[in-house]
Formats: structure tokens, C-alpha cells, sequence
């Protein structure tokens, strides 16, 4: 019996009717004690336990992309780890990789609370955070020191967004002052442009703004660390062309599609609970379940106006083997969860891994790579 989903779950979420940020973070700072594994033996005993029972090794499952060898397809959203306090623990639950942030370069405290609600009906989340972190230099020397300690074994990005107090015609130099402080620690980079909670922060993916963007970050990465972008579920087929067009031009490692959505159709929720307003009223952005069939909308488009030679991360609304086998096929090499991972619990990464080997079984593939784009493959 999955002892979350019939018992922690209803607990916190239906009985004692939990603040959904203070249980997160609650989450995040026990996630934080057992990232520190090399010094604590009792979190190193939780690690052990942990790994045998959330991991699943297969060779069919790994993939090496943009130089970067990946144990499994299934990565940690941005948004879970947001000053990277658990790098270390993300492996230990299953993960193929995860990315943290949203870090920007000035710390901030975010928008007002409450900010981060349940929709249970619709297996959703409405968030509203505000890119609330420590900063990029805060994050930069906790990577720093940690890096001394441990090493990684899944690939770690991290993600980045403008500094509310900075004017968005400057918010090229913001990116770039993060990235400088961190270029050195992360395995791949997110430019995340696509929050609604940031005012203006979506006008950055015009062409011309986040063009300036890329070509600061891109001057500056000497390295050649892999650069994405992450798009809104919201915009124009038009200006999502415009965005491949930019990944192209800027050599960008692929793109991640997508952010949350500022739809409110379809929801259930007639009324939010802590705030006694439905969901059309509250500002933010929708993730989970709502999310689901426009985001694989979007990597299908992707997909098909470049022919597969851009690599994308999928994520939007995956709960099960079911829903990743969709977006893989759709396209996606890669995909993440968040609020799946809330409402589903811990073994919800080894379900899917799991699943996704039936799949390949059923398909008579021999790896996960083979599967990307299937459902395009087999209309040729």
C-alpha cells in the first residue's frame, strides 16, 4: 500500500487542511538535512533506505544529451528547490536530474502571502509566489561549498529570472550577474522568462528582449554550458516560431515547454478556501492536471517545426507512466514534475520509470531515445 497516498496525503491535505507553502517548506528542510549525508551518518542511513526503494536503474532508461549523461528521463521541476539547499538528495528519490531555482540575482522575499494554493478537485496547483530565494550569490556559495563535499550523480541545472527591482530594459545584465556567479555549478541553465508572477517578465519573450538575453548569456558562457529557455503554455504558435528561430540562432541546448498557464479553463474549483475567492479572481499561474494536454500541444509544435533537432523538456501535468509516455512520444526527450510529484508522493518516480519500460516492451524499443517523437516516426 502506498502509505502517502492513503494516509499522509488525506492527513495534510483534507484532515488537518495544511498551509500548502509551510508544508513545502517543512519538506524542503528535512530534504536539506538528508542532502547532508557525508556529515550526518543517520541522514546517510535515510539516503540508503531511500535509494532502495525510490531508485530504478535501467541502461534503457539513460540517455546522454548535450554532453550530459542523464540515469533516467525524469527530472525535478524548477520551482521545488529554489535556493538549492537539497542538490544533493534529488538522486536518492529516483530522479534522473532536477533543476533548482527560480534564483535571481538580488534576493528577494516574493509576493504577499498566502501565494501557493490546492486545487484538489482539479489535481492542481495555483502558485504565486514571486521568485521568493536568497540570491544568486547565496546559492553560489552553498553550491560551492557542497561541490567540495559530494558529487552530483544526476545533472543539476539551474534556473534563472529577472530581479523584480530591475527595470526590464536592463534585465539582460540581471541574467548575466547570476550567470556569473554560477556559470561554474551548474550542469545546464534555465532562462526563465515565462513566470506570471514577476510584473512584465512575459514581455521578455519578444524576440528582441529575450534575444539581447541570450546574446549576453551566450558572450559570456566560455564554457559552453548548455543554455535553455522556458516558455509559456499561453503564447501564439507565431511567437513560439520566434522562440525556435532564437534557439537556433543562439546555439541554445533546447527548450523547456512549459511554464505554468494563466487559463482558468475548465477548472473545478469553484472556491479557494483560504481566501474564499474562486480561481478566475486569484492571480497566478495553474500547474498539474489543467496543465497536461496544452503543454504536449506545444512540444508536438516543437517537435514538428524543427524536425526533432532541438531538444526539449517536457513538463506540464504528468502524473503517471501514462501522461510521460505521451510527452516523450510528443517529442520531449526529457520531462519533469512538481505538483504530480505533491499529489502522487514519493514512488511516483519509480512508477513511471516502471511504466515507461512496459512501454518500450510493448513498442520493441530498445531505449528511451528511440521512443522521442515515436508518434511522428510511425506516420512516415
Amino acid at each position: 500500500m502506498d502509505i502517502y497516498k492513503f494516509a499522509i496525503r488525506p492527513l495534510f491535505f483534507n484532515v488537518v487542511k495544511t498551509d500548502a507553502e509551510w508544508l513545502h517548506q517543512q519538506t524542503i528542510r528535512s530534504f536539506s538535512w538528508l542532502s547532508q549525508r557525508n556529515i550526518s551518518p543517520p541522514a546517510s542511513w535515510v539516503n540508503r533506505r531511500l535509494q532502495k526503494s525510490l531508485c530504478l536503474y535501467d541502461s534503457r532508461l539513460e540517455q546522454n544529451l548535450f554532453g550530459l549523461n542523464f540515469p533516467n528521463p525524469v527530472g525535478l521541476a524548477a520551482g521545488f528547490d529554489k535556493n538549492g539547499v537539497a542538490a544533493g538528495i534529488w538522486s536518492n528519490l529516483g530522479f534522473g536530474f532536477a533543476e533548482l531555482g527560480t534564483v535571481t540575482f538580488h534576493a528577494q522575499p516574493g509576493n504577499p502571502r498566502p501565494r501557493l494554493f490546492r486545487l484538489p478537485l482539479d489535481k492542481a496547483a495555483l502558485n504565486r509566489m514571486g521568485f521568493n530565494n536568497g540570491g544568486a550569490a547565496v546559492m553560489a556559495a552553498r553550491l560551492a561549498q557542497e561541490k567540495q563535499e559530494l558529487t552530483h550523480s544526476i545533472p543539476i541545472g539551474i534556473n534563472l529570472g529577472k530581479s523584480k527591482v530591475t527595470l526590464l530594459e536592463a534585465a539582460a545584465q540581471d541574467y548575466l550577474d547570476s550567470f556569473r556567479l554560477l556559470k561554474d555549478l551548474g550542469d545546464y541553465f534555465v532562462v526563465n522568462v515565462s513566470s506570471p508572477n514577476t510584473p512584465g517578465l512575459r514581455s521578455l519573450q519578444d524576440a528582441s528582449m529575450l534575444g539581447a538575453i541570450l546574446n549576453l548569456l551566450q558572450q559570456e558562457n566560455t564554457t559552453q554550458k548548455p543554455i535553455f529557455v522556458k516558455i509559456a503554455p499561453d503564447l501564439s504558435w507565431e511567437a513560439i516560431a520566434d522562440i525556435i528561430t532564437l534557439a537556433k540562432t543562439y546555439q541554445l541546448a533546447g527548450i523547456i515547454a512549459t511554464n505554468t498557464t494563466i487559463s482558468r479553463d475548465g477548472l473545478k474549483t469553484q472556491v479557494i478556501d483560504q481566501t474564499g475567492k474562486s480561481p478566475q479572481d486569484e492571480a497566478g499561474g495553474i500547474s498539474g492536471e489543467p496543465l497536461r494536454d496544452r503543454s504536449t500541444e506545444v512540444i508536438r509544435f516543437i517537435w514538428q517545426q524543427t524536425q526533432g533537432q532541438i531538444p526539449i523538456i517536457g513538463v506540464g501535468g504528468i502524473f503517471s507512466s501514462e501522461d510521460a509516455w505521451e510527452k516523450i512520444t510528443a517529442g520531449a526527450s526529457l520531462i519533469q514534475v512538481y505538483t504530480g510529484w505533491i499529489y502522487e508522493g514519493p514512488l511516483m518516480v519509480r512508477r513511471i520509470l516502471a511504466g515507461l519500460l512496459s512501454k518500450l516492451e510493448q513498442s520493441g524499443l530498445n531505449s528511451i531515445n528511440q521512443a522521442v517523437g515515436l508518434e511522428f516516426k510511425n506516420q512516415k
